[in-house]
């Protein structure tokens, strides 16, 4: 349990930097106004690595001695793959202006409850709950606060009438390197097993 305390923690600490928006936009902005943006921006982005860093420490430890809530059927692994296909390409979305960011609205929001559900169908221990489960609560609620405040345009977007195509494109060649290879490197699971 002591793992998955770390995982807690960074978790917590995570949500908390990314809340202060949903909680209490004013009290950011007047944050930004006294100590200035870049300056801001750099003590966000330093406790944001932070606390992603005990998030991923914390669910490399959990995974040594997991505890399972849940096990799913062989075949829903098909289905969270079919339902991964769109996620590169919303992420994308979000940095190139184009068809897809206008009738999603939020592309990266999009993009995280379609990952957070898609890996709770096939990951059923209390870490995989902690860790994807909290990811789709927080973007349910930050997507919901979004129809209530101004949102604020994510830098270094680029503007193309090729933007939709380019993240389709790009978007689907990430996914399919993570399926045949970034995967199991990155995450130590490879997705296609050969059998010989």
């Amino acid at each position: 349990m002591a793992n998955v305390g770390i995982l807690f923690f960074g978790l917590v600490g995570f949500f908390t930097i990314h809340s202060v928006s949903i909680v209490s936009e004013p009290w950011r902005d007047r944050m930004v106004a006294k100590i200035g943006e870049w300056p801001w921006k750099g003590l966000y982005s330093v406790l944001a690595i932070a606390a992603f860093v005990l998030i991923v420490w914390g669910y490399g430890l959990a995974r040594q001695q997991p505890l399972v809530l849940y096990t799913s059927p062989h075949w829903m692994r098909h289905v969270t793959m079919l339902l991964m296909l769109p996620v590169f390409p919303l992420l994308l979305a979000a940095y190139l202006p184009g068809y897809i960011q206008r009738h999603t609205r939020h592309p990266m929001l999009a993009a995280t409850m379609i990952w957070s559900f898609a890996h709770l169908l096939v990951n059923g221990t209390l870490a995989d709950l902690l860790l994807f489960g909290s990811f789709l609560a927080w973007a349910v609620v930050d997507r919901i606060s979004m129809s209530h405040r101004v949102q604020r345009p994510l830098p270094f977007t680029l503007k193309a009438k090729t933007n939709d195509a380019t993240a389709v494109i790009i978007g689907l060649m990430i996914y399919a390197a993570f399926i045949f290879w970034l995967h199991g490197q990155l995450i130590g699971v490879p997705l296609l097993r050969h059998t010989t």
